[in-house]
């Protein structure tokens, strides 16, 4: 369509433009492209910009169309939210370019229309004059048949409209009349988006406190604005099943197939493919993932029209992601946990102290010898010449047990990690005092098992990385990483500097403070704990999965914690479950129903749950042959219905004293068998 010819007379029309120019801000590179174009500059005569839905790309061309009638051309129009897409009706409106000696085309939201790209290329474009330039606006990126074709490779340039930088962000919310105390967090939400700004601005303007919430950490947008930003930047999507997709890939942080795969079994593998053709999903190093106002737009959305639903698919990808850091490699799990950490950013504390930003400036490097001199003055820089000495007595006892952070840019080591494990008292002892303190109190409270150790978890960070930073983000995600993957793990303890500003966020995740305010050289450090036989990594992560919805998911009663038992009071304990193995609320109340062997056991009912592994220890007690007498006397008191020991004897036709040694016996290898499992987690030998 021929834009119209000015009369001259003050029109709605000019008006409306006069606006829109006042409120145009950036675009710089690509308006000097533009107008070198309408020159002499012949370097190109098609120019395709592509970019999300509302980043700018109509204003962009109408932008266009002003420079081009100011420079004497003729201006004719497309929208493809108008035109019908077939060939004719595309050139009944785009057809009098071709009689126009140096007209220009402006063609927008070309996706409407992408079915036309083949013709467009082939039959349509070749028949404009050599002096026409073309401009197509789409979200899609060209068909790479364009640039595959060596003719059209030669004029054609292609561009990707991006967010506004900072500045030019502040320069349109500010045409926009935000007030000073939101603009921050209307430029936080909207990241550059120019629609996103502009519409956020008009919620500001009209209800203050709605727009006051993006405010929060968690951007807890208001449901309309989603709406709208939703309509506009995704549109319709082709069935449920992608609309699902998008979901996930914006709750997650970043999206594989492997993980469509596990919340989304059916046809993952287009689904993914699907997701990454979307002009507002970019691809890194883990995966996809969307413009930050699509992720914040899904979620609000979702959140609001289908709770259940948005906590289901929550508790999904929660349980995929735990599933890999227990499971993937040692570098493959910070990732990981980084991702399960960012399923937590509505919970209204781990954002003050995660940011999951900074991706690749600093990262993580296991420690090795040639580092040691410049990781210690790294640590006496850090922290003092004092605490750099425990860094020195540790990396010598075990160097395995560290890991460096390091600038990406520049090399530097900016940061020392440490996990230390210990097994004893005189470890603790011959250490630093802070390690001295966690075995006291482990001691003092639920001393370590056979087999069982505490571990310490420490950082020396260079002061302009404290707070909330990329490697704080790394320290956090390896040391709550380590919790999970250690075997036979009693105790974990945190080292913190400035420990009542941790307090609160540490809580959350089941970290509580000791109170014990303990001097290392100049710093004053806190030690939050956990005991891992209590709340076991399996129940921790349940837990935390509800409390990343947001929701409150209060630590259990007392009662209702796993107990750790010693030794003798664990056998102790068997031996009264054997004896009344066959009354249910006796086993309910015994203390093996609440040890975690029971609370690994795939039945639900804690009593049920302790019957059956005794009477699978007395099974794996038959399976000696050189304990056969030993099993029979087993199964003979406890499950041959005999009312009493001397009746037991009978039955088997032993002396009562052989039986008694038999039975004895047999009652110590059913609790080493189930001890072996409490402890270590396997059958004896398996």
């Amino acid at each position: 369509m021929l834009s119209e010819v000015d009369t001259g007379r003050p029109s709605l029309g000019h008006r409306l433009e006069a606006a829109r120019d006042r409120a145009f801000v950036g675009r710089e590179e690509e308006q000097a492209l533009f107008r070198a174009a309408l020159g002499t500059d012949r370097s190109f005569m098609v120019l395709f910009v592509h970019g999300p839905g509302g980043i700018g790309k109509s204003a962009l061309l109408r932008r266009f169309a002003a420079d081009a009638a100011a420079a004497g051309r003729p201006v004719v129009t497309v929208d493809g939210h108008t035109v019908d897409p077939s060939p004719c009706a595309f050139e009944a409106e785009a057809g009098q370019v071709l009689a126009q000696e140096r007209g220009v085309l402006l063609v927008d939201t070309f996706e409407r229309c992408q079915g036309l790209e083949g013709w467009l290329r082939e039959r349509f474009l070749p028949r404009v004059p050599a002096g026409t330039l073309v401009v197509v606006a789409g979200r899609n990126p060209p068909d790479l048949r364009w640039q595959a074709d060596p003719g059209w490779a030669e004029v054609l340039r292609v561009i990707r409209l991006r967010a506004l930088a900072p500045g030019e962000a502040m320069a349109l919310i500010d045409a926009r009349g935000v007030t000073a105390e939101l603009r921050e967090p209307l430029l936080e939400f909207a990241q550059g988006h120019p629609l996103a700004l502009c519409l956020g601005a008009a919620v500001a303007a009209k209800d203050e406190r709605a727009s006051a919430r993006w405010a929060l950490e968690d951007r807890d947008i208001p449901e309309e604005l989603a709406e709208t930003l939703l309509d506009q930047l995704v549109g319709e999507v082709p069935s449920a099943a992608h609309r699902h997709a998008l979901e996930v890939c914006a709750h997650a942080h970043a999206t594989t197939e492997e993980l469509l795969r596990a919340v989304l079994p059916e046809r993952p593998g287009p689904l993914f493919d699907w997701l990454r053709r979307l002009p507002f999903i970019e691809s890194g190093r883990h995966g996809l993932f969307p413009h930050d106002v699509v992720r914040d737009a899904l979620e609000a959305d979702l959140r609001w029209r289908d709770p259940e639903g948005y906590a289901d698919m929550h508790h999904r990808i929660h349980a995929h992601l735990a599933a890999q850091v227990r499971a993937a490699s040692d570098q493959d799990a910070l990732a990981a946990m980084g991702s399960l950490f960012f399923l937590h950013r509505h919970d209204g504390v781990t954002p003050k102290f995660q940011n999951w930003r900074g991706d690749g400036e600093v990262h993580e490097e296991p420690f090795s010898p040639e580092d040691r001199d410049e990781v210690l003055r790294m640590a006496a820089q850090a922290e003092g010449e004092g605490s750099a000495a425990d860094a020195a007595y540790w990396l010598e006892q075990q160097p395995e047990g560290f890991w460096v952070h390091r600038h990406t840019e520049t090399g530097e080591a900016v940061a020392l990690m440490s996990w230390v494990r210990v097994s004893g008292p005189a470890e603790a002892d011959a250490a630093c005092p802070l390690l001295a303190a966690a075995w006291r109190h482990a001691e003092e409270t639920a001393p370590p098992r056979p087999g069982e150790h505490i571990a310490l978890a420490r950082a020396w960070v260079l002061p302009r990385y404290h707070g909330r930073s990329p490697v704080m983000d790394l320290v956090q995600w390896r040391a709550v990483g380590e919790c999970l993957r250690s075997h036979r793990l009693a105790w974990t303890f945190l080292v913190m500097r400035d420990p009542d500003s941790w307090r609160r966020y540490l809580r959350q995740y089941d970290m509580h403070d000791l109170d014990a305010r303990i001097p290392v050289g100049g710093e004053t450090f806190g030690l939050f704990a956990h005991d891992w036989r209590t709340t076991t990594p399996e129940a921790w992560l349940e837990r935390m999965s509800t409390r990343g919805l947001g929701r409150r998911s209060s630590a259990p009663a007392r009662g209702e914690e796993l107990a750790v038992l010693a030794r003798t009071d664990f056998d102790a304990a068997v031996r009264d479950a054997l004896r009344n193995v066959s009354r249910p609320g006796a086993l309910a109340g015994n203390p093996l129903a609440r040890s975690r062997l029971v609370a690994a056991h795939p039945e639900g009912d804690p009593a049920r749950a302790v019957r059956a592994l005794l009477e699978q220890a007395v099974e794996q007690v038959r399976q000696d042959p050189r304990a056969d007498r030993f099993h029979r006397a087993l199964a003979t008191t406890y499950f041959g219905r005999v009312p009493t020991q001397e009746a037991a004897a009978e039955r088997l036709g032993l002396p009562f004293s052989t039986y008694r040694r038999h039975l004895s016996a047999g009652l110590e290898r059913v609790a080493e068998i189930l001890w072996h499992q409490e402890v270590f987690g396997a059958r004896p030998g398996a």
